[in-house]
């Protein structure tokens, strides 16, 4: 076999079928050992089968056990070794089974049937390097399309690592930079602003590997919720409830519904319970039928104010839950029912 023809190793195996398997252990790359072990086992098979059947052929066949013997040479050993095995089986063939036999006498009838051996084995093997070559090239474009994914891969876990990274860098400054902030509404904002950033960051290190883009937002949200809690500053007045059925979010959802669900939990924890005032508070996720899921977020609060439009309240909070929920094509409403219920239908396919 050729430098060129040696099938290279870092290509590794095309597929998992049988053809593909058979064509992976045919152009591994083989010693000298293997090559002319080859060509002197498939000479002496080839010679002897031809032998053994020549009481039974009919004149005219004098290359039938040989050519075989070369295709697989030239297929497994590469195409010097092919060529070889071809002039030797040639030569027997010559001798032996062309008339006038044993001998090397070169009349009219032996020189046409060797010139007709001469195309076919020419053909045979230039076909058969033809497609070794093409083997190897398509062996050589599928190692750099692994390699080049893989690259792109480890890029893009690496930008989504930064990226989450620098997100919690910003909510750590923003919130350092809260605690100098004397008036309650700027300091709301800020953690308003500090929940959201915290739940693009989650999301983004959920996201981080390219071959898994969908998450578990059951998961996320019983994560998520204690964070929100916590960093609300009224865990020892108000307890979150989380009932989340598993529900699998693709990428291009995630970050708008978590940012969602976010802005509704934290409008029941503002407007549900002013002042000191205590209560339960409810987060659902469930699985609908036709692809949907429904997200409830329900207080047990005072209820809306009379009048009240979530499609009209001026409240950014709101105004980013709706804005979000119309992004991905979901349903949001709030009704009263003991408290304020906000539920936000969200198609998934």
């Amino acid at each position: 076999m050729t430098a060129s023809e040696t099938f290279p190793p870092e290509a590794g195996p095309r597929g998992h079928g049988i053809v593909d398997r058979v064509a992976d252990w045919t152009m591994a790359p083989r010693g000298p050992l293997f090559r002319w072990g080859f060509v002197a086992a498939a000479f002496v098979l080839a010679t002897a089968a031809r032998f053994v059947l020549d009481p039974y052929l009919p004149p005219g066949f004098p290359y039938l056990t040989f050519f075989p013997a070369i295709a697989l040479t030239g297929f497994l050993a590469g195409s010097g070794p092919g060529a070889v095995q071809a002039i030797l089986c040639g030569v027997v063939a010559w001798f032996f089974f062309i008339p006038p036999t044993q001998s090397f006498a070169l009349t009219s009838g032996k020189a046409m049937a060797l010139l007709l051996y001469l195309v076919v084995t020419g053909t045979e093997l230039g076909l058969i390097y033809a497609m070794r070559r093409a083997l190897e090239r398509l062996a050589l474009a599928e190692a750099r399309a692994r390699e080049l994914a893989r690259a792109r891969s480890l890029m893009f876990a690496e930008l989504q690592h930064r990226v989450s990274n620098n997100l919690a860098v910003v909510g750590a400054l923003l919130s350092v930079q809260r605690r100098g902030v004397k008036d309650p509404a700027a300091a709301r904002a800020l953690d308003d602003a500090v929940a959201r950033l915290n739940v693009v960051s989650r999301l983004s290190r959920l996201l981080r590997d390219p071959g898994a883009q969908e998450i578990d937002f059951a998961a996320f949200l019983r994560a998520m919720v204690p964070d929100l809690v916590a960093a609300s500053g009224v865990g020892d007045r108000i307890s979150v409830r989380v009932t989340a059925e598993p529900v699998v979010v693709p990428a291009d959802k995630a970050v708008p519904l978590g940012l969602v669900a976010t802005e509704l939990l934290s409008n029941a924890i503002e407007h549900g319970y002013p002042g000191e005032r205590r209560g339960v508070i409810q987060v659902g996720l469930e699985a609908r039928d036709g692809g949907r899921a429904r997200l409830t977020v329900r207080d047990d609060g005072p209820g809306l104010p009379p009048g009240f439009d979530p499609r009209r309240s001026p409240s950014l909070g709101l105004t980013i839950a709706r804005q979000f929920a119309d992004q991905i094509g979901a349903e949001l409403d709030m009704v009263d029912d003991g408290g304020v219920v906000s539920r936000l239908e969200v198609p998934l396919a």
